[in-house]
């Protein structure tokens, strides 16, 4: 074994033992000198589901735009399975934290759902058969393999939103994260987009404000409020805890108990 075969196994070791995610002391201000987060300390392990809740203002999309080094140059470190977010890692990190926006169509722009799919891995280098069986694969994982030739503009807001998630799911990520997934989407909707979730073997972040959803699909939820975290726990409790709830303007649909909930009630 060569000293480069050697360091490449010991970054693969130390990649696959490490976190999905690592936040330490994150702080960051925005140039006009707005505070946006003031020392997030966040670890997520690899195959959890964490729902990032939160008032507006909050914090948390500038904490999601670290993840993958769209914003950088504060204080403190950010490490997705071990690698440190920095710009000799950016491309690797990149195809690691796939981010689904809360707007199908910012990220749906070719003609047809499977060159839409195809964009991500053809431009990391896939070719030829390697590419269609990686677009098939992430078609399939979210239901959508027979819409494969239709132009994405001729879908449901909701089959968008599952083809936006292959686009992310066909670069193989570690980590993806969802920002207000159920956001526009009529009950069958949401149902079926969470038992895809709840099927994928991935890392997942979900960015909501529908606690109902974040309490079906995250057993674990965290809230950052005013730019630092300020409860980590199970879901089920934090969302029970009244008083946590008020203080961070976080409120419950009219008449559901989280206490009561039954598991796979979402759109129910």
């Amino acid at each position: 074994m060569t000293a480069a075969d050697h360091d490449t196994t010991a970054t693969s070791s130390r990649t696959h033992d490490a976190p999905s995610l690592d936040v330490a002391g994150l702080a960051y201000a925005y140039p006009d000198g707005h505070q946006a987060l003031f020392g997030v300390d966040l670890r997520v392990a690899r195959g959890e589901r964490v729902a990032l809740l939160g008032p507006n203002g909050a914090g948390k999309t500038t904490l999601v735009l670290h993840l993958n080094g769209i914003l950088g140059g504060g204080l403190g470190t950010v490490r997705v399975a071990g690698l440190p977010v920095e710009k000799r890692n950016l491309a690797e990190i990149r195809r690691r934290v796939g981010i689904v926006f809360q707007d199908p169509d910012d990220q749906l722009f070719m003609p047809t759902v499977r060159e839409d799919v195809a964009f991500g891995p053809a431009a990391a280098g896939l070719r030829g058969a390697e590419l269609a069986a990686c677009v098939d694969k992430a078609l399939a994982q979210v239901g959508m393999a027979g819409y494969a030739d239709r132009p994405p503009h001729h879908l449901s807001f909701g089959q968008r939103r599952r083809v936006a998630v292959a686009t992310v799911l066909a670069m193989e990520p570690e980590i993806l994260v969802l920002d207000e997934p159920s956001s526009n989407l009529d009950p069958a909707s949401r149902r079926e987009l969470a038992d895809i979730l709840r099927s994928l073997d991935v890392t997942v972040l979900m960015v909501t404000h529908d606690l109902p959803y974040a309490l079906e699909l995250c057993e674990r939820s965290v809230v950052l409020s005013e730019g630092v975290i300020t409860a980590d726990g199970p879901t089920r409790d934090l969302l029970c805890d009244e008083n946590l709830m008020r203080a961070h303007r976080l409120e419950l649909p009219f008449g559901f108990d989280p206490r009561t909930a039954r598991p796979n009630a979402v759109g129910a």
